[in-house]
């Protein structure tokens, strides 16, 4: 579909090392340039969120003495989404004697990743994640203990080892209060300057180089110009491009679009995840959906009726009437497969008319084997506030009745292509976390997204962020240079434009059409007449937009209709590129899957000797044509060789 999109030149990663991979990151870190720690406090970064990657990365460079403008939209740094997590962090401890390493962990990654990750990083990622685990704990972290007092490990899917650390259900929660307290101690030492309710609008580059942002406060509509001698993008993924997902509302694709549009490249924008724990949606009035916790799967078996249409509730159907489908087709894994294998299966048996609930688009995970062999306190010792926000949420007790989950739209894969360093296509500009596309490949194991944004923030970035800035001095950039002049102005027609439409349609009905879209044609799966179909769709939606959405008040005062209209305009962007990205890669891997590509039994279909690559996406408006161009990154595999990802 050359229609679509142009080819551009290759792209390589020039910033990893080569040689034996288990001393990459040792020999990097090595070979970085360091700066003097007098200069350190010469030079200014921005850092853009403050979930666990930004908050950490903050924490850390702010201790090394550079001084930080940290920015977020919440009213405080500790209301990041990372807050949500729930299941846990991975780290090749050991602690179980089960087998676990380093590589170990490595292997399961760039296996569950569907072989579209790069080995560097991921290797990378595996070996600082033993660091985390020993930061977090003596920053306070409460980790759940064993009896003897030593951390507690659970298993995750697409691993057969016990390696996910865990808080009860809000790991994240309290692994962010641990960089939030970093952060708030840099804070009142003056190290870090902090924004809360301040989003950014625009990336400012100046002569080649992002040099800083424009922002809004969004109390008071303000918009100013900000500088620094780099800038740190920490500002989470994409997902709620679907309307309906597991993210904050809040959560949207705009720092890093205004990125791409300024000449940052965009990695893999089709490899989305969708979680296969989630609370069923319920109906129209619903603007997001909530996630359960993967870690129920430890002990909940996932099951569906045998027969079509059973209606009988779940405690009237006998166990020979009941199919334990998972258990059934992966017998190695179970109930513990990847999400993308978990998240199809559950909507192949409701395809097949054996879903339960309203609608038929839900299935049972149930505890009453597992309450039955551990007893209930000890259920309700693991799991006992999930248990709760699920029984607050559907008013169904789930230690009587199982719960019924359907899979949702939940963390992204793709992002801003970084190099080794993470550093983007932009010099200056580094990418963090979810943001960008760098570790996960085509679909991200669970506990792993905790991993990758302290993991970037606390051990990667201070090293890689420091070798840039030794190569400066970079010359101070003043408020009336023209590129500061042209950003700021940008950002002020766009909201000029946005407030003048004064059509007759909602920004979120908008949203809502655009998320159906997506979850339609490019959701769990997609066909090369779908996606075309959804191109049209979406072009002809965004033109409607720009005629007809109505956003009331003005861009002086606090407006979140302002907010919300300029983060969807942007969705209607990037969702063309998704769709765009998922039909150019005829194959399926991961949380991509292509109805074309598929075993005989219905499993993801690579095509290795086509599709290993990255795909990073120039911007469409840098082309005559209004085309985005593709540039690929080759996928070399010395250690963990592509095969047939099977977990039966």
């Amino acid at each position: 579909m050359p229609e679509f999109w142009n080819d551009g030149d290759p792209i390589a990663d020039t910033a990893a090392p080569d040689g034996p991979i288990e001393t990459r990151w040792e020999r990097r870190k090595f070979s970085a340039k360091l700066v003097n720690p007098a200069n350190r406090r010469k030079l200014t970064v921005i850092v853009v969120g403050t979930g666990l990657a930004g908050g950490s990365a903050a924490a850390t460079l702010a201790e090394a003495g550079y001084h930080v403008k940290s920015y977020c939209y919440q009213d405080s740094p500790r209301r990041a989404h990372s807050i949500a997590a729930q299941g846990g962090i991975n780290a090749a401890k050991n602690y179980r004697n089960d087998g676990d390493s380093i590589y170990r962990l490595f292997y399961d990654t760039v296996k569950g990743g569907d072989f579209r990750a790069r080995e560097s990083n991921v290797y990378r990622l595996a070996s600082v994640s033993v660091n985390i685990i020993d930061q977090c704990v003596a920053q306070g972290v409460p980790f759940a203990r064993e009896y003897g007092g030593l951390l507690d490990n659970r298993s995750f899917g697409g691993t057969q080892v016990s390696r996910t650390f865990y808080a009860r259900g809000q790991t994240g929660q309290q692994l962010l209060l641990g960089a939030y307290q970093a952060m708030e101690r840099q804070i009142g030492l003056g190290n870090i300057e902090m924004n809360a309710r301040h989003e950014m609008l625009e990336l400012i580059v100046v002569d080649g180089k992002a040099r800083g942002i424009v922002v809004r406060d969004m109390v008071t509509g303000e918009i100013t110009t900000e500088m620094a001698d780099a800038v740190v993008l920490a500002s989470g993924g994409y997902g709620n491009v679907f309307f309906l997902s597991t993210n904050a509302k809040g959560c949207n694709v705009t720092a890093s679009w205004r990125a791409h549009r300024k000449g940052a490249l965009f990695g893999n924008p089709c490899y989305t995840q969708i979680h296969p724990t989630c609370i069923p949606e319920s109906g129209t009035h619903q603007s997001k959906l909530t996630l359960m916790s993967e870690s129920l799967r430890n002990d909940g078996r996932v099951w569906v009726p045998l027969a079509r249409g059973d209606q009988r509730a779940p405690g009237d159907i006998p166990e020979d009437e009941r199919d334990y489908y998972l258990e059934r087709i992966y017998p190695s894994f179970g109930n513990l497969v990847p999400r993308d294998i978990a998240s199809r299966a559950a909507k192949n048996v409701c395809d097949e008319g054996r879903g339960v609930g309203p609608g038929g688009l839900g299935v049972y995970l149930d505890f009453a084997d597992a309450i039955q062999r551990l007893g209930k306190k000890a259920v309700e010792a693991k799991y006992g506030n999930l248990f709760e926000m699920y029984q607050r949420i559907t008013g169904e007790d789930p230690y009587v009745t199982p719960m019924r989950i359907y899979p949702a739209v939940h963390y992204t894969m793709g992002g801003l292509w970084v190099d080794y360093d993470l550093q983007s296509t932009i010099p200056g500009l580094f990418v963090v976390g979810e943001a960008n596309f760098s570790d996960h490949g085509a679909n991200r194991l669970g506990a792993s997204a905790l991993m990758q944004g302290l993991g970037d923030g606390y051990f990667v970035l201070p090293t890689t962020l420091g070798n840039y800035l030794a190569s400066g001095p970079y010359a101070p950039v003043s408020q009336d240079h023209e590129e500061v002049v042209a950003a700021r102005k940008a950002v002020e027609d766009r909201i000029a434009k946005l407030l003048s439409i004064n059509g007759d349609r909602t920004v979120d009905s908008f949203h809502r059409e655009l998320g159906h879209i997506m979850w339609e044609y490019c959701g769990m799966e997609r066909t090369e007449e779908g996606l075309t179909k959804a191109i049209g769709l979406i072009r002809s939606l965004r033109d409607e937009f720009w005629q007809r959405v109505k956003v009331p008040g003005t861009g002086e005062q606090l407006n979140q209709n302002l907010e919300k209209a300029g983060r969807v305009a942007d969705f209607f962007e990037l969702a063309e590129l998704m769709c765009i990205d998922a039909l150019h890669r005829r194959e399926s891997c991961g949380g991509h899957f292509r109805a074309e590509s598929q075993t005989p039994d219905g499993e993801a279909l690579r095509h290795d000797d086509e599709f290993s690559y990255v795909a990073a996406w120039e911007y469409a408006g840098a082309s005559p044509d209004g085309k985005p161009t593709l540039h690929k990154e080759q996928l070399e595999f010395e250690y963990v060789h592509p095969s047939t990802r099977s977990y039966k």
